[in-house]
């Protein structure tokens, strides 16, 4: 279909003069692209909405809407291999982004193929671009961690580039040049993002009874201070809760967390104290059929002596992509189940079970979920499509009513799951659905009212507008349209595709697109009265109420 008359479409769905017109363009785009019959024939009640008397319940984060850029980004390592690249024609790295032999078995020690991964060359963190794009999320806070933090090595001054290509020490799998952590520190200052990461644990960083030392920590950190950058938060070290999967010693344990971690807190107090502690950071807990961790988070946290932390953290993906097939099909999701309640509720789930060891063990500190996405080994085929936008969007919605204070998306621009396309730079579905939420929905986050099956309503004071609202409504049935009753009238967002499995989203029936010299698009809203407003199946619509009055706003 040409890009005309995917917008005559579009369009025609943003137009419901009536509900026999919002019908016709349902059964339009249906037609086109949404699986199923359109059920019109059914009345639609008008679900009501009170913006004025909308209670306040929750307040996150300026900085709610954050992402992580992953330390192999950074150095230059392996990373998941595109669906699109088969195993068998895995490119050959080039010499300056080859890692050397000794870390070619990092992720086959933890039992991965080594097929799902290749080589690459460090990110571009210059690239006006990518900057811009990020700029455009700011004020956020970006996490620079991964499994490969854990093994990093940061060198001496007098040896600022490493090797070509950078060989790291026994003990090390990775290399982190000061070059390259000074690309960091000048991203995160030119888009307005404070820096979060995590320590090495590995064999390199430990004394000869095996516990963890603070030099190479004390080296990045002074380093860090000397280019005028700052760690506004740390986790220790990145899930604990898999240790050998990270590159801990064989054989670690609670008992050696918690040794470690003793030292690691006495240090960061002493030589940062500004920098939060945020942890424990684990992962792979809470949700039926995905496998335990070896080691648990309670144990973790009830190990002597007692970790304490500022922030209390954990990482959530929902599901294993298929790349990680091995781990089991109860680990698996489809797209098929993409809009349903078991889906998006577990997000709930992931959120119950950790802050239930939260309120046991650290119940005074915010919560934070520092990485998640649609699901593990770098996100299903469809994360790059307008289909995960509903689970970005259900996650940031839900998690804000339990009051977490910031969700940190993996990644920025790796891998299916990354909110920008790493190999042209350009935005995807969610990067836009990020860019409406952060347009729209403040820190203050209130009491929508009672949803019902299939429309899922959320609202946050409007951002900008003193006694404003901004709601966000997601109609999850793929055959059915929903109505909302407004009291008042509003300016609507709404962001629809022709197919769920689309590149391609539309804003009010408009492709949403860069411009000349990569401007990003105004994110108009389309001016709409009182009365009922019809939700299309399968879409996404922010209705901005500057005049709502609410009190809580002020």
């Amino acid at each position: 279909m040409t890009n005309k008359n995917r917008s005559a479409v579009l369009s025609a769905c943003m137009a419901p003069a009536s509900l026999s017109t919002a019908i016709a363009a349902i059964v339009a785009i249906a037609s086109i692209g949404h699986a199923g019959p359109v059920r019109a024939a059914a009345p639609i009640i008008a679900l009501a909405v009170t913006p004025a008397a909308m209670p306040r319940i929750a307040t996150v984060d300026e900085r709610y809407q954050s992402y992580n850029i992953e330390m192999a980004e950074v150095i230059g390592a392996k990373f998941w291999k595109p669906y699109d690249k088969p195993a068998k024609a895995a490119p050959k790295p080039p010499p300056s982004a080859a890692m050397p032999e000794e870390a070619d078995g990092a992720f086959p020690q933890a039992g991965q193929d080594p097929a799902l991964f290749e080589a690459r060359p460090p990110i571009d963190l210059s690239n006006t671009r990518l900057r811009k794009l990020a700029a455009a999320l700011g004020p956020a806070y970006v996490r620079v961690s991964g499994t490969w933090a854990n093994t990093a090595y940061f060198p001496p001054a007098n040896d600022p580039d490493g090797a070509n290509p950078p060989v790291p020490p026994k003990g090390f799998q990775g290399v982190l040049t000061r070059p390259q952590w000074k690309g960091v520190v000048d991203f995160s200052q030119a888009v307005d993002a404070k820096i979060v990461t995590s320590f090495a644990v590995s064999e390199g960083v430990r004394d000869d009874d095996g516990v963890w030392t603070p030099d190479q920590a004390q080296r990045f950190l002074a380093y860090t201070k000397s280019v005028g950058g700052q760690i506004a938060a740390a986790e220790f070290f990145n899930e604990p809760s898999m240790p050998v999967y990270g590159g801990a010693p064989p054989g670690y344990d609670a008992a050696a967390y918690a040794r470690d971690f003793s030292v690691f807190h006495a240090f960061a107090r002493t030589t940062a104290p500004s920098m939060l502690i945020v942890g424990p950071g684990s992962v792979g807990e809470g949700l039926a059929g995905m496998s335990l961790p070896p080691l648990k988070t309670a144990d973790l946290l009830a190990a002597s002596p007692r970790p304490v932390f500022d922030i209390f953290s954990y990482h959530f993906y929902g599901a294993a992509s298929r790349r990680c097939a091995a781990i089991g099909e109860a680990a698996m999701t489809t797209p098929g189940a993409a809009l349903t309640e078991e889906w998006l509720s577990r997000t709930d789930q992931g959120y119950a079970f950790y802050v239930a060891l939260h309120d046991r063990f650290e119940p005074s500190t915010p919560i934070w979920v520092t990485e998640t996405a649609d699901a593990a080994c770098g996100g299903n085929p469809w994360a790059v499509t307008f289909l995960d936008s509903f689970r970005y969007l259900e996650q940031m919605g839900r998690l804000a009513k339990r009051g977490v204070k910031v969700i940190f998306h993996n990644t920025l621009a790796a891998s299916e799951y990354g909110l920008i396309d790493p190999a042209k730079l350009k935005p995807r579905p969610n990067y836009w659905a990020a860019l409406l939420w952060h347009k729209l929905m403040g820190p203050v986050v209130l009491d929508a009212g009672a949803s019902r099956p299939g429309l899922n309503l959320y609202a946050h004071c409007l951002r900008g507008h003193p006694g404003g609202v901004a709601l966000m409504a997601v109609n999850t049935n793929r055959a059915q349209a929903e109505t909302l009753g407004l009291p008042l009238p509003a300016k609507r967002y709404t962001l629809a595709a022709l197919k769920l499995e689309d590149i391609h989203v539309g804003l009010n029936g408009h492709e949403l697109k860069l411009e000349a010299n990569d401007e990003l698009p105004d994110l108009k809203g389309k001016p709409i009265e009182a009365g009922p407003v019809q939700l299309t199946p399968a879409s996404i619509t922010f209705l901005a109420f500057a005049d709502a009055g609410n009190a809580n706003c002020q």
